[in-house]
């Protein structure tokens, strides 16, 4: 297994596969870089180099008890973009991988990143505060961190059904999806996992936004369940307008499905469409984001 040793001794795991201009995955909680495995297949058979890693404290990196923050987060991405020389890249996020890119990207990204992708991401801030009161409330995360610190295995499967929109009438379960998802999180550790709660939630990633000077590309499902799209990436598209910004709302993984627009985002949103690109989309949607994505955000 590939890994890098970080300042602080974490261990941090990686793939890296093929050569090219480099796209960077970020994953979201409490999963690991193996929920990007079909998108890596995906671009490394159109040529492009692909990695994605595990964030501490998840998957195959280090079981952390600290430093399971998003400055730390960068951090340890600035390391291993450095450690493998990755420049003029493009770094893809979800939820809160779409936090920790743009985070990376704004402190440590000059000169290495030339785009950057956020899907149903965490920005620009989830909860409740002072500066945004019309959050989540704190109580929300409190069930989360509850969920995970006293009956974990259960609570990440019943995560499951919101995340992927499968409590949604018509939806078409694939248990295989769910397995996989539960895989992936019990593979970290409880504590980081615990830790990243208030991580995703709290951390306010305003600057960020307004800071970077690469384009970006903004998707978000108008039904989130897990990140809710009025709460987050409605308000990340006032925070980037005035800069060079695609940004995409409607559409779910059920168009594919049911070959209808009519329908708005499920839960994983256009995080789903992008994540399934080239097996669920029906041709007309699927050429449609993959030459979005190669033409408006790679080349």
């Amino acid at each position: 297994m590939s890994k890098i040793k970080v300042k602080d001794g974490t261990e941090i795991f990686y793939k890296d596969w093929g050569t090219g201009q480099p796209i960077f995955f970020h994953h979201g909680w409490p999963l690991s870089g193996d929920d990007w495995d079909a998108q890596m297949i995906f671009f490394l058979d159109l040529g492009f180099r692909v990695i994605a890693h595990d964030r501490r404290g998840h998957g195959r990196s280090t079981q952390t008890d600290n430093g399971n923050d998003m400055d730390t987060y960068a951090a340890d991405v600035a390391e291993l973009t450095k450690a493998l020389d990755l420049k003029n890249a493009v770094h893809i996020g979800h939820s809160t991988g779409g936090g920790e890119a743009i985070r990376y990207a704004a402190k440590h990204g000059k000169d290495r990143v030339v785009k950057v992708v956020l899907l149903s991401a965490v920005t620009p801030i989830m909860a409740i505060t002072k500066n945004n009161p019309e959050g989540i409330p704190l109580a929300v995360f409190d069930e989360i961190r509850e969920g995970t610190a006293t009956k974990r295995s259960q609570f990440f499967q019943d995560t499951t059904l919101p995340f992927y929109g499968y409590n949604r009438e018509g939806a078409k379960i694939s248990q295989g999806v769910r397995d996989n998802w539960w895989r992936q999180g019990m593979m970290g550790g409880v504590k980081a996992q615990y830790d990243c709660i208030k991580a995703f939630s709290e951390t306010d990633f305003t600057d960020d936004l307004k800071s970077v000077d690469v384009p970006v590309l903004i998707m978000h499902g108008e039904d989130d369940q897990i990140v809710p799209f009025p709460k987050t990436g409605a308000k990340r598209h006032k925070t980037s307008e005035e800069r060079k910004t695609y940004f995409i709302s409607r559409f779910s993984s059920r168009d594919a499905d049911n070959r209808s627009s009519n329908n708005k985002c499920g839960s994983a949103g256009f995080y789903k469409i992008v994540m399934d690109v080239k097996y669920q989309l029906s041709k007309v949607m699927r050429d449609f984001v993959v030459k979005f994505i190669v033409n408006n955000l790679i080349l």
